[in-house]
């Protein structure tokens, strides 16, 4: 039997100059808790895996908003692993994460990775809805079947939107039954790894990083807004955390990545 569930988390700033979290709701395999922050001024949640998932037929839903002058991270306990359905012929999971900030917020979108086990088909898709003055920071990193195993079926869309107008939208596609060549010399070129790093910060608007190669298979490019993406290859999960680490934690400081 599918499952549908949405879970809603909403940050506000509060009158001591922090910011709380007034909505903390959690259906299905989704549970997102407040967990310690090491920012002050700023909130975490953690969300954490009730339940495996998503399996096919699944349609799973997360919502993340960050009003006026909120600041907030969100991560994940453990990776997620998307897996086939019980039966023969099951539909497509789908999981859909839809983020807001509003003017002077912050959202730090930092789940662990996506594992797509073999059998499975994914269709994720993530949204972004960001005030002038808001900041982003969203990770995301997809490794394609377990260990020893090919990878699932991962159809992977990122819209992002700033003061109601476009700044980045994107798909890809990966395993059986995605467009010929995904796994060419011109795409992954047999790196099972792929991921990226999207950092949208009013402070670009006059300074920013310009694009460059952060290394083979590694590169950050400079996006049409107050914007930059890396996005990077590797062979495994662990190569392709340090290279976005670094180029986080460098473009937080504002040295050359």
């Amino acid at each position: 039997m599918s499952v549908r569930a949405t879970a809603r988390v909403t940050a506000v700033r509060d009158g001591r100059g922090g910011t709380s979290l007034p909505v903390l709701e959690s259906e299905g395999p989704l549970a997102p808790r407040r967990t310690r922050s090491l920012t002050p001024g700023s909130a975490r949640v953690t969300v954490v895996g009730a339940m495996s998932g998503p399996l096919g037929g699944d349609r799973l839903a997360i919502e993340v908003r960050a009003e006026p002058g909120a600041r907030l991270t969100v991560d994940s306990a453990a990776a997620t692993v998307a897996l086939p359905g019980p039966g023969p012929g099951d539909v497509p999971a789908h999981y859909e994460v839809r983020l807001t900030a509003g003017e002077e917020a912050a959202i730090d979108w930092l789940p662990e990775q996506l594992i797509c086990a073999y059998g499975s088909e994914l269709v994720m898709r993530t949204t972004a809805e960001l005030a002038p003055t808001a900041r982003l920071v969203l990770r995301e990193e997809q490794i394609l079947g377990r260990h020893g195993e090919t990878t699932g079926t991962l159809f992977s869309r990122l819209t992002v939107r700033r003061a109601g107008r476009p700044l980045l939208d994107q798909q890809t596609a990966h395993g059986p039954g995605a467009p010929g060549g995904w796994d060419g010399p011109a795409v992954l070129g047999g790196h099972r790894a792929v991921g990226q790093l999207l950092v949208v910060d009013p402070s670009f608007e006059d300074r920013g990083p310009g694009s460059r190669l952060l290394g083979p298979t590694a590169v950050l490019t400079r996006l049409a807004g107050p914007a930059v993406l890396v996005t990077a290859v590797a062979a495994d999960a662990r190569a392709l955390r340090a290279v976005l680490d670094r180029a986080r934690e460098e473009l937080k400081t504002g040295e050359p990545a």
